[in-house]
């Protein structure tokens, strides 16, 4: 959280960060971190869907999805866990990466070999690998984007691991599909793991972060040494399971706590409500486009093309700004503009089916997108400390996530208490018009996280103190 990160850099110097190997070793660390995602959700459910299961059925995947969720639990395991052989070899957090990544590869070739219609529970069972070891990749890369430099470039490695990540959700997003009409499913997932070489191979040629070498054992930990001295009466192995518990667990819960004191509050309640606006726009977008009456080829050109270039270009510019300016003003710019894009969407709603009003909204929509994720994903990074990079960058990310997945099932009640008309006969919206109160919403719903980022950028200088009284990444 450090105010000071990167301030007073120059234009050029600022740039010229993108540059560096591990910087742009990230982009395919986020090819690979992507890869899978639409794999196991939308593309997947397409599949299943042509197979010709019920709605009901294809739902019941959707819960695959628990594994991003909760990794928090396992998180640990990858902190204070060396492998055997790779472990030495490799280093702590390459080696768990190449694990997730070969379980990915062989998950989706598993999937490539099995019919939905005749081995449903096969196809899950391989999904669910997909995910596991999918989850468990992003555990070990997000430790190594901390560990692998310093603060001030955790904007640029996250721009660039943006970059790496949207082009493999079009690659197994649109990739898949195209690949799939064309020949069939089997050949579009055994393409998809052909990709999952180009993390297994970057996994290979980067280097390990220096700082994850150096990690402290669990065993350190003062309350870990006081269990052991107060236990020794206990059986081996329970005693050995509570103080790895003790220690790979509540420690680096404790340490957070330590370090930021009563700020831990705000900083948790911030992480939280951060993208709520964000996700709650996005949990009724789909429906909102069709109800303007835009077509799948409109929507597919602006919002799926063009959107990802505005994405790019925005997780650029949040790189840019972090090296400029440091973390804390472009946190809260960044607050502000996902409250702000959403009053683009009202304008939207007003005008109707509009395709230059569409283009103008997703532009700055996506563009915030980019450059809010670039700077939100930093400043997580910033709050970790050097011993359990994994398991509070995991906590982080999974807390940043669950409030708006809560507030965005009930976005269309929202919507419909607000004055959206629906017909109960066939479910089409009346007045469409009427989503501009939902987005107005949604805007005001962002205040909270702009507060909040203005308190949190005021006592910087504090969290500053505490952040460098632990050990910096290399």
């Amino acid at each position: 959280m450090a105010a000071r990160g990167g301030a007073g850099r120059g234009w050029a110097e600022s740039v010229a960060i993108y540059c560096r190997p591990r910087v742009v070793g990230m982009t395919f660390l986020g090819f690979s971190a992507g890869l899978p995602f639409l794999l196991v959700f939308s593309t997947l459910s397409f599949w299943l869907a042509e197979s010709g299961l019920e709605p009901s059925t294809i739902t019941f995947f959707s819960w695959i999805g628990l594994t991003y969720s909760i990794k928090v639990f396992w998180a640990p395991v990858l902190d204070h866990v060396r492998l055997p052989l790779l472990g030495a070899r490799l280093g702590r957090r390459r080696s768990w990466m190449l694990v997730g990544m070969v379980g990915i590869g062989v998950g989706l070739v598993a999937m490539a070999h099995i019919d939905p219609r005749e081995s449903l529970g096969l196809v899950a069972a391989a999904a669910l690998l997909v995910a596991f070891s999918s989850a468990t990749q992003d555990v070990a890369i997000d430790a190594y984007r901390i560990e692998a430099v310093e603060r001030e470039l955790q904007g640029a490695m996250a721009a660039t691991y943006q970059l790496g990540y949207r082009i493999a959700l079009l690659a197994a997003g649109a990739g898949a599909l195209a690949l799939a009409e064309i020949y069939d499913w089997r050949t579009a997932y055994l393409a998809m793991a052909g990709l999952s070489l180009v993390g297994i191979v970057t996994a290979l040629v980067i280097r390990e972060p220096e700082s994850s070498a150096a990690a402290a054992s669990y065993r350190a930990e003062p309350s870990v040494r006081a269990f052991l001295a107060r236990s020794a009466g206990m059986g081996e192995t329970p005693r050995a399971i509570a103080a790895w518990f003790l220690g790979a667990v509540v420690a680096p819960l404790a340490d957070f706590l330590r370090r930021y004191g009563l700020l831990a509050v705000a900083i948790l309640l911030f992480v939280g409500v951060f993208r709520i606006s964000d996700v709650m726009m996005g949990s009724i977008a789909s429906k909102f486009y069709f109800d303007l009456g835009f077509t799948k080829i409109e929507v597919a050109t602006v919002v799926k093309g063009f959107g990802l270039f505005a994405t790019i270009l925005g997780a650029f510019l949040g790189g840019w700004a972090i090296a400029r300016f440091g973390l804390m003003r472009p946190l809260v710019v960044g607050a502000a503009m996902i409250a702000a894009t959403n009053l683009c969407f009202a304008g939207l709603a007003l005008f109707g089916h509009d395709i230059a009003m569409l283009y103008a909204a997703i532009g700055a929509d996506n563009l915030t997108g980019g450059y809010a994720g670039s700077v939100f994903i930093a400043y997580l990074s910033s709050l970790t400390s050097a011993t359990y990079t994994a398991t509070q960058y995991a906590l982080f990310s999974s807390l940043m996530t669950l409030p708006g997945k809560f507030l965005g099932g009930w976005s269309g009640t929202i919507a419909e208490d607000l004055g959206l008309a629906v017909d109960p006969a066939t479910g089409a919206v009346l007045n469409p018009a009427a989503y501009a109160n939902f987005f107005v919403f949604v805007a005001a719903a962002g205040i909270p996280s702009i507060l909040l980022a203005l308190y949190l950028a005021r006592r910087a200088h504090v969290a500053a103190r505490r952040s460098d009284a632990d050990t910096a990444p290399a």
